[in-house]
């Protein structure tokens, strides 16, 4: 008995770790600080390319977020047109969402 009682506090811990570990990470500070990219502007990606569409009435300058947080240019798109960033790659890097940007403060990373 005084053994499964030791082994309780352990195993509690173990799964609580294993809880921790299924929830998302928290989003990054650059993340979490940018705006969204309006509704109207949609992203379709494939394994090699994700095509950004600006829907919206007005011109946009958007981002891509990725799963591993790569480097993605900031790019200007008129209204109804589409602009190409690079795609999730065999090593499944999806993109987790656009966000809006400054052209001119864009640095390649």
């Amino acid at each position: 008995m005084n053994e499964l009682m030791n082994r309780l506090p352990r195993a509690a811990a173990l799964a609580s770790a294993g809880l921790l570990l299924a929830l998302p990470a928290a989003p990054s500070a650059v993340a979490a600080t940018a705006s969204s990219a309006p509704a109207c502007v949609e992203y379709a990606q494939s394994w090699r390319y994700t095509d950004v569409h600006n829907g919206c009435g007005e011109t946009v300058a958007v981002t891509v977020d990725y799963t591993n947080g790569q480097w993605a240019p900031c790019r200007v798109i008129q209204p109804g047109e589409r602009a190409t960033f690079a795609g999730y790659g065999t090593d499944g890097n999806y993109v987790t969402g656009l966000r809006t940007c400054d052209p001119a403060a864009t640095t390649g990373g």
